[in-house]
């Protein structure tokens, strides 16, 4: 073109001309440039790097990725807040994403997690509703302490989130400071045919650092992005940061018996019942060179199993296999897979067709299945479904089966009593105290005492009770 700086005009005081094609090129393009955003997890940051396999694991899983020891699979990881839009703070009081990609041979592996090993909801029906509850009032357009508390009040299963959210765990340091966890349970499966279910667990080797309230809100005022920056700077001066997977794993058959039950999200395995297992190390050791291209537009389908891993009964899994395939088809666009940086290393064949922005194809090959033509067969024997044995059970719309120790108050309660340190416990209350401060009516500061906190301990309840001027409740 002959001009990046000025449109064509009908002389030097005349209107713009729409024969312009550059200038209607660049302004049609401009206001077409942002895709929508994710509904939650929306800023965040990520890297490139790999997976090193440390340990011989052959024993519970056949995936190719994690078989022989020393072998190196390339990865994505996006690191992310779940409440705020982008241009939020990221210090701010919030879980923080954890989801990576794996680019193995036999398929993308996908695997989302975030820095907490519960959730606040086991069953995905309740998951728009957690979602909507963080968000913005319909009215005013501002978030509200008020709704997140009635939210989390009336739904006692999210304690033990709630529990570490309001410790200093919610406002980790940097992303390089802390650990990811699958927080869903899966399964792996031997070449033997041999099942176990595990949970994930990245450790940072970074060590664990976390800011205070205090700190978290002061860097509000200096630096939005202070995370997204930090993972850059640190890999710019070759400081690569790095974790130790270490795996929980459970005997197929425990599961059933066991005390909490092990598909609910909101529970964790007990260490001393399941202890980790360290097997691989995640190092990231390249930035990405375009975030838009890399970054935001990268998917995470929770579907993306290789052969070796699936899902389990976790209900939060199931539903998540559908809505992040779904979120980013609705995103990025129905070959949101053909990207570069959520395309597979290894050839993709199937009888998908047409659709926007499909750069990929399969020629004159058939699009339909069976043909008589040569076209890509299924093999049932190498992408076998993995499967679990269900009772005979008339469908319906149900909890969870409880197992002995279900209840959603013992975990937070042994987290406080058993894990927090004085310190811990010192902060966790002022936290509390200072959120439910902020816009929370009466009646719903009652109840997060008497029904909630109390419930995880009474030492905690009477604490919280007392700093908020309510007595009464606290006896």
């Amino acid at each position: 073109m002959s001009s990046d700086e000025h449109s064509l005009t009908a002389g030097p005081s005349g209107p713009n001309l729409l024969q312009d094609a550059y200038l209607i090129e660049k302004l049609a393009h401009f206001v077409r440039e942002p895709v929508p955003d994710r509904v939650y997890h929306v800023k965040g940051g990520g890297a490139f790097g790999y997976f090193e396999v440390t340990a011989d694991v052959s024993q519970w899983t056949k995936a190719a990725f994690l078989n022989p020891v020393g072998k190196r699979t390339p990865l994505l990881v996006r690191f992310s807040s779940v409440a705020g839009e982008e241009g939020y703070a990221d210090t701010d009081r919030d879980v923080r994403g954890f989801a990576l990609k794996f680019y193995t041979e036999e398929g993308n592996y996908d695997l989302v997690g975030n820095n907490t090993p519960v959730f606040f909801v086991r069953d995905p029906m309740k998951f728009p509703d957690f979602i909507h509850s963080q968000k913005r009032m319909p009215d005013s357009g501002l978030r509200s302490n008020n709704m997140q508390w009635d939210f989390w009040t009336l739904s006692p299963e999210s304690a033990h989130q709630v529990t570490i959210l309001m410790s200093d765990r919610g406002t980790p340091r940097t992303w390089r400071n802390m650990n990811g966890y699958s927080s869903d349970t899966y399964m792996w499966e031997n070449a033997a045919g041999e099942k176990f279910w595990v949970k994930y667990h990245f450790k940072t080797e970074q060590g664990i650092q976390n800011m205070t309230d205090a700190e978290a809100k002061a860097m509000f005022g200096q630096d939005l992005d202070y995370h997204r920056r930090d993972l850059r700077e640190a890999i710019d001066r070759e400081d690569y940061p790095s974790w130790r997977l270490e795996m929980q794993i459970m005997p197929y058959e425990d599961a059933a018996g066991y005390r909490f039950n092990p598909f609910d999200i909101t529970k964790v395995w007990p260490h001393k019942d399941y202890p980790t297992i360290p097997i691989g190390r995640m190092v990231l050791d390249r930035n990405p060179e375009n975030f838009f291209a890399q970054i935001v537009q990268a998917t995470f389908d929770v579907a993306n199993f290789v052969p070796g891993i699936g899902p389990s009964p976790d209900r939060m899994v199931l539903g998540r296999m559908f809505a992040y395939a779904d979120s980013a088809r609705y995103r990025i666009g129905p070959n949101y897979a053909q990207l570069p940086v959520n395309q597979p290393i290894s050839e993709v064949h199937n009888y998908n067709k047409d659709a926007p922005m499909r750069y990929f194809h399969s020629g004159s090959q058939p699009v339909y299945a069976p043909n008589s033509y040569g076209g890509p067969k299924a093999d049932p024997q190498r992408y076998r479904d993995p499967s679990w044995f269900v009772e005979p059970a008339e469908i319906m719309r149900t909890a969870y089966a409880a197992h002995r120790d279900d209840d959603d108050f013992i975990q937070p309660g042994t987290l406080y009593r058993q894990v927090m340190t004085p310190t811990d416990r010192d902060h966790l209350i002022g936290n509390i105290v200072w959120h439910l401060s902020q816009g929370v009516e009466h009646f719903i500061q009652e109840r997060a005492v008497k029904d909630y906190w109390a419930k995880v301990d009474s030492d905690l309840g009477a604490r919280i009770a007392h700093e908020l001027g309510l007595a009464a409740v606290a006896r």
